[in-house]
């Protein structure tokens, strides 16, 4: 794990660096993992917590001495500081964690559609995968997914495709703006994420940096990026008021047709396979 993190530091820095967007290679070590532990779940999510998740915290690291710098505060300190808060962190989260489970009802399943944890669903669903069925069964030839191993030759191919359609013809200015790496990045959330989060980051972008960049650019340019983050603290810190004040009070949110479905994001069907069949808990 520490020799895997060492060789994919420097190019997902360079990722972030780039496109300001954290790319963990997570298919290849999840492939390699199931190579290396065929048919033992645990111990690939345990090689796969030491691989990934090392990797977001050393970008997470490295942003945090980027601003430091910015801010002309001593590396000594910040150190110091990051080490402290990940104590803290830690045990709160710890903390939190236990709460959770001992008080709210059915937890992480799906008769809790408020509390259904649908990353660590991914985590599992991902350790069933790659772990106990392993990488031949679910993606060799002659499997059911075989041909989902051809997106990894497209993720390959189209990014050539436009720079050398970008290099053949560069009147054409939109060119320049296809970064196929950018719009596939986005899938990556696609297990974990509410179908309805994808229409929700679409329009906002496309009102900031469409419609906001190009017809009010002084603004955008003075508060774009602030009103991002305020979106973001707002956010947290509704979600944080609402369970403290309404949630843990019993009191619902109002059902209506937008939060309909078993993630209440309005789509019934999100958790259904390929057939339209949804899988309950009494059926497992």
């Amino acid at each position: 794990a520490i020799v895997i993190n060492f060789i994919m530091m420097i190019p997902t820095g360079v990722i972030v660096a780039v496109t300001n967007m954290t790319l963990i290679l997570a298919v290849p070590i999840e492939i390699l993992s199931s190579f290396i532990l065929p048919g033992n779940p645990i111990g690939f999510l345990t090689l796969r917590v030491y691989t990934q998740s090392c990797q977001y915290q050393i970008i997470h690291l490295l942003f945090s001495f980027k601003f430091a710098h910015y801010m002309k505060i001593p590396p000594r300190i910040t150190f110091s500081m990051l080490l402290t808060s990940v104590i803290i962190a830690t045990i709160v989260h710890y903390i939190t964690a236990i709460y959770l489970l001992d008080n709210v009802p059915n937890i992480c399943t799906h008769e809790n559609p408020s509390w259904k944890c649908l990353l660590v669903e991914t985590f599992y669903t991902s350790s069933i995968i790659w772990g106990a069925v392993g990488f031949i069964k679910t993606f060799g030839v002659g499997s059911m997914y075989a041909l989902l191993l051809f997106g990894l030759l497209l993720g390959v191919v189209l990014p050539i495709i436009s720079w050398v359609l970008w290099k053949k013809f560069p009147n054409i200015k939109w060119l320049a703006l296809i970064n196929f790496p950018i719009i596939l990045a986005t899938t990556i959330n696609i297990p974990p994420a509410p179908a309805a989060a994808f229409t929700t980051w679409f329009l906002m972008g496309f009102i900031f940096n469409f419609i906001l960049y190009r017809y009010a650019h002084e603004w955008w340019e003075k508060y774009a990026y602030v009103f991002s983050a305020a979106m973001s603290c707002g956010v947290a810190i509704c979600g944080f008021v609402i369970f403290i004040t309404l949630q843990s009070h019993g009191i619902e949110f109002p059902q209506w047709w937008g939060t309909g479905g078993p993630t209440r994001d309005g789509c019934p069907l999100e958790i259904a396979n390929y057939s339209g069949f949804v899988l309950t808990n009494k059926e497992l």
